[in-house]
């Protein structure tokens, strides 16, 4: 096994009789922090591995999300960090523009105060005040996760550091052309009053209406719908597709605009499809992105009909009504005109909605700053193509791909005050200058800053390496970038994932910001159901680890990360790992109980029992079987590895065929002791990563060193003893067929009943007081009568059930159940053989009957054992 090198302490801590989570975790954790385990040191000579976390909303506080996120990231920081790495897992908050912008401005609104009363400087400081106070409360709660982030690394974007690289990068691609400014249809938020990019658009299908009416007179009208009629007073065409031969006679002709006083073009072009509706669509540039190109292509103009809080800004009967009060007024009033031809309702129709208020989105003309994509992400596409990154589970490439591949411009500029503030000014004569950040801003009269700020993903784009010191060439950039893995939901892979491709690609002469991306599905309540307040099924995840500890809620988390799949979780799952964290400190201080220990080599393999070497191959081949897990991200499968390994082998098995030995004493007991502290050593490393608190205990009070934290992680000797795991294997088969068979019975587990074992012959023999002991079998004493015989793995064990059971009644229910078996498996052979329904039936039905017909045939010959073995009557 592997050699620790920390030293032991004089005398191991006595463990308590209960496991008390509470009693442990904070007192643990702060001790790991005042150590500097969890550091980073730039300057060592022990190879980088760096993490970044997804950097949390300092609005925010900690959700299941996050929660089930941090556990994988800390698990693989703490397991680098014990195999010999410099392990960088680097924490950090998100400013979250338009999130925090909104708190504040509700706190001002319980003061009769808006954001313009107190002016943009003061607003700032306010908000600063705010983050100061009251933000940031999710870092005291990954404490309590146990996380080992490097605290003393802590960044925030807004940071002056931060701030600078900000700068740098977005004069940077000034300079290069690829940071513009340009008026086009933007997502509008009434609500949140600013533009949001495509990607914080949810889309939903809402109950809408569609309206059919007719604009023009006499033989110049023509039948327009649409689901925004308010917008009508906006338009300023209507298309048809140029080959339409209904309306060959309008194009070019102007047509009355009903409700207005205006004349508007009938215009030809091929984004029309002739086949849908009409084949007549109303353009309204400034507030469709579709007519917005219509209208570029045919010199249309482009009026503006909605202000920022999307009211009618139109002089006349609808000024200053919202727009769906406009909505119906204007449909009355074109129904009061007759020219209401048709009216559906509801509509059910795609909508988008504000991904932060659920407001519905506006598409408004306006001027906004702008990235062109189109070079970065085909960058951030040829990265992946070129397994310079690797995107975990490879099925998600297709995702990244479908997106990187059909970026369009990314709308930049945020009309809120809260944020990286464009740093750009505009001169009294038209100048335009963009300042970096060692450059003088312009000063005297008529020159002032752009207003806007910029979109929150664009700072935290820059995150793998603006939190390294970028745009300076420090030396934590050196060691660090690039990163080594990404731990991140399916569901920003488009928000954050591909915005970090592109800039780290851009700043950092091609070298992406890390090698993997491992993508996790959402977090789901135990029915599989989205977490929601509507639904009434979101869990605080701090009353769990009140409730059940740390530990509990971190392993249950680990089980059910299956690569790129959704994660279901329940309360009786996380009760289920409490329950293991018991287990592991009640079987760990029976050990030590009883001699388990860590001192001196390993005795010869000629001194231990086949259960010795039995449990050390076993152990070997767990810690294989952990680090191939580890190195192709199943954390569900290493969680289960070590589960059973722990709780099925070394407890309820070894822990229990050693006994024995342990009782009797002498070299024999030395040995097994010795065996079962190496056993237990290597344990508790394998499961630290993902179970910090309890392991850590247990560890230091097995071993008397400092912490497990710093431990070497276990290698695999390479110590192989495949007879003894056959051997072990059929002890393991004899107890449990006849467990079954006690079970089976009716017996109660420690229930004692009188047998006979024949084990002569066979590999068994050394270990029948072991299986007596196991299955609460007593002597074959005087009288001893057999009245039910099991052969098994080549033994006989012989059992008096003399006055335990009912025999006749026993008959009886089993040769009910052989008969349903029988049945069973006749009506499965049936569907197997007909070739007419295997040739039409799917692939999962066939299994699912393959399967049915398999457990028939077990229940046959496990029923049949069991007649057999009941006394004649």
């Amino acid at each position: 096994m592997t050699e620790n090198t920390q030293q032991p302490s004089a005398s191991n801590p006595e463990l308590p009789t209960q496991y008390a989570p509470a009693d442990v975790e904070g007192k643990l954790y702060e001790r790991w922090v005042e150590r500097g385990y969890f550091e980073a040191d730039e300057h060592s000579d022990k190879p980088p591995y760096s993490i970044v976390i997804p950097p949390p909303n300092v609005t925010g506080s900690l959700h299941l999300g996050h929660a089930f996120e941090h556990t994988l990231i800390d698990a693989l920081v703490r397991r680098k960090r014990m195999q010999g790495f410099e392990a960088l897992y680097q924490p950090g908050m998100d400013h979250a523009g338009i999130a925090t912008q909104n708190v504040v401005e509700r706190e001002l609104g319980k003061e009769g105060k808006s954001r313009h009363d107190l002016g943009r400087e003061a607003f700032v400081e306010r908000v600063w005040q705010w983050k100061n106070e009251s933000g940031g409360q999710i870092s005291g709660q990954m404490r309590r996760l146990g996380e080992g982030v490097a605290w003393s690394r802590e960044r925030f974007t807004m940071d002056e550091g931060l701030s600078k690289a900000v700068q740098t990068v977005f004069k940077q691609m000034y300079d290069d052309g690829l940071i513009y400014r340009a008026e086009r249809i933007i997502n509008w938020c009434p609500r949140c009053l600013t533009a949001i990019s495509d990607i914080e658009v949810e889309y939903q299908e809402d109950d809408g209406e569609l309206v059919s009416m007719t604009y023009g007179d006499g033989a110049e009208t023509i039948v327009v719908a649409t689901t925004r009629a308010e917008t009508m007073l906006g338009d300023t065409a209507v298309a048809v597709h140029p080959d339409d031969a209904r309306y060959q006679h309008l194009v070019g002709k102007q047509i009355k605009l009903p409700l207005t006083d205006r004349t508007i073009p009938v215009v030809a072009d091929h984004h029309v499809d002739p086949e849908f509706g009409t084949g007549a669509v109303k353009v309204t540039p400034a507030h469709d992105p579709n007519d917005f190109e219509i209208g570029k292509r045919h010199d249309l103009p482009f009026l503006t009909v909605l202000d920022e809080r999307a009211v009618i800004t139109v002089p006349g009967p609808f000024q200053g009504l919202d727009r769906l009060e406009a909505r119906s007024a204007i449909v009355a009033a074109l129904r009061a005109e007759g020219r209401i031809v048709a009216e559906k309702r509801p509509y059910v129709h795609s909508v988008g909605h504000c991904s932060r208020c659920k407001t519905t989105i506006e598409p408004r003309l306006s001027l906004q700053w702008w990235v062109k994509v189109a070079p970065l992400a085909k960058a951030a596409g040829d990265a992946v193509r070129d397994g310079s990154v690797k995107i975990h589970p490879q099925e998600m490439e297709k995702r990244y791909f479908d997106w990187v591949d059909n970026l369009h411009d990314w709308t930049i500029s945020r009309q809120l005050w809260w944020g990286h503030r464009i740093p750009v000014w505009y001169g009294p004569n038209g100048e335009v200058v963009c300042v970096g950040p060692d450059d003088e801003a312009p000063t005297g009269e008529g020159w002032t800053q752009d207003s806007d700020v910029l979109d929150t993903w664009f700072s935290s784009g820059l995150w793998p390496f603006s939190t390294l010191g970028w745009p300076e060439r420090t030396d934590s950039l050196a060691k660090f970038y690039p990163n080594s893995v990404l731990v991140t939901g399916y569901d920003i892979l488009f928000f954050w994932v591909a915005r970090m491709m592109m800039f780290g690609l851009y700043v950092n002469d091609g070298v992406p910001p890390f090698s993997t991306i491992v993508l996790h599905g959402m977090v789901r309540d135990e029915h599989g159901k989205k977490m929601s307040k509507s639904f009434g099924n979101v869990v605080n995840p701090l009353d769990w680890m009140d409730k059940y500890g740390s530990d509990a809620l971190r392993f249950t988390l680990a089980r059910g990360a299956n690569p790129g799949t959704d994660v279901p979780i329940g309360e009786e799952w996380v009760q289920g790992s409490a329950k293991f964290s018991n287990k592991i400190w009640n079987a760990t201080r029976f050990a030590l109980m009883n001699g388990a220990t860590i001192e001196g080599e390993l005795p010869p393999v000629e001194e231990m029992s086949v259960t010795d070497r039995w449990i050390l191959s076993r152990l070997n081949k767990t810690v294989a079987e952990v680090d191939a897990f580890y190195d192709d991200f199943q954390f569900a499968k290493i969680s289960e590895s070590l589960r059973h390994f722990a709780w099925d082998e070394v407890f309820d098995w070894y822990v229990e065929l050693s006994k024995t030995t342990f009782f009797a004493g002498g070299r024999p007991a030395e040995v097994s002791g010795r065996v079962l502290g190496e056993v237990l050593d290597v344990m508790l490393r394998l499961l630290h990563p993902i179970v910090p608190f309890v392991t850590e205990a247990l560890w230091t009070a097995l071993t008397g060193r400092e912490s497990i934290v710093i431990a070497e992680w276990p290698g695999d000797s390479g110590f192989r003893d495949d007879a003894a795991e056959k051997e072990i294997e059929l002890v393991q088969q004899v107890v449990t067929e006849v467990r079954r068979f006690r079970n089976d019975q009716g017996l109660q587990p420690g229930q004692k009943v009188p047998a006979e074992l024949t084990l002569t012959g066979t590999e068994l023999a050394p270990h029948e007081a072991a299986i007596r002991q196991l299955l609460r079998l007593q002597p074959a004493g005087d009288g001893f009568q057999a009245t039910a015989s099991l052969p098994v793995a080549g033994a006989t064990v012989a059992l008096d059930l003399s006055g335990t059971i009912d025999v006749a009644a026993e008959r009886k229910r089993l040769t009910k159940d052989l008969d349903a078996a029988q049945k069973e498996k006749a009506q499965a052979t049936g569907k197997l053989g007909n070739e007419a329904f295997l040739a039409k039936a799917p692939d999962n039905v066939v299994d699912k009957i393959r399967g049915r017909l398999s457990k028939a045939e077990a229940d046959i010959e496990r029923i049949g054992a069991q007649l057999a073995a009941l006394p004649q009557s």
